[in-house]
């Protein structure tokens, strides 16, 4: 990867239109990277977000495919290859986070949520790293504090999130030395709609650190990953000190 920004390859970052993606993907533009937007069904986000990339003087790519369907990965790479940067940062950012409950979970929402939240980025990860051959790159998982938690109510959302770090360890070594690969763990940083105002603060008051994080305290973690370029196989987590308690 080049140091001026002009040389700066491409960054694709999945679930890009919204939430954490979001911000992962304007703190790259905003670093100089040219940006494939991905999205599946928020196509007026990805719109508005590659808007505000163009405002900023920087280059977006809508990259709209549903990735919990295998058939949508290849087509989503041939899209890539057409475009005037190579591929060199990739960030898994898509997923889904359904509650539930081990004895009455309809295998549906389990299979979905490990499709988008585990097998989507193995697939994708291997076809980025095709894309990236012998000149390298980054690609970036982003999974949660909850991989080292027991979340009953969430149970297919957590294996597939510690799944996925595993997942980071075995990548990094079988595409060492030319492609790096790590994860970042947010902890508290956004609330979901399940989560009333008093028990996110409930949660909030637990941490060592006292407050929720941001969306951009997450996508700075990701650049810092990025820059640092003899880190590989590591999940820095960006979670107030969540995992200590």
């Amino acid at each position: 990867m080049g140091s001026e920004k002009g040389d700066l390859p491409l960054a694709v970052v999945t679930g890009a239109a919204v939430r954490l993606g979001r911000s992962i993907a304007l703190a790259l533009a905003r670093n100089g990277y040219p940006l494939g937007v991905h999205y599946h069904h928020s196509e007026a986000a990805a719109r508005a977000l590659a808007d505000e990339i163009a405002v900023m003087g920087g280059e977006a790519f809508l990259l709209p495919a549903d990735l919990s369907d295998p058939d949508h990965i290849k087509p989503l790479f041939e899209q890539l290859s057409r475009l005037p940067h190579r591929l060199g940062v990739w960030v898994n950012s898509a997923a889904v986070m359904r509650s539930g409950d081990l004895s009455t979970m309809p295998v549906e929402d389990w299979d979905s949520t490990l499709a988008l939240n585990l097998r989507a980025p193995w697939l994708c990860a291997r076809e980025a790293a095709a894309c990236m051959g012998e000149q390298g790159g980054i690609i970036i998982n982003i999974t949660d504090v909850g991989a080292q938690k027991n979340w009953t109510g969430y149970p297919a959302y957590t294996v597939s999130k510690a799944a996925l770090e595993t997942l980071t360890r075995l990548l990094a070594r079988q595409l060492a030395p030319a492609v790096r690969v790590n994860a970042v763990a947010p902890g508290l940083i956004l609330p979901s709609a399940a989560v009333s105002p008093e028990e996110w603060q409930r949660l909030v008051n637990r941490l060592p650190m006292q407050k929720a994080g941001s969306p951009e305290d997450v996508a700075q973690a990701v650049i810092s990953l990025i820059q640092n370029k003899y880190i590989t196989g590591e999940t820095l987590r960006v979670d107030g000190g969540y995992a200590l308690i």
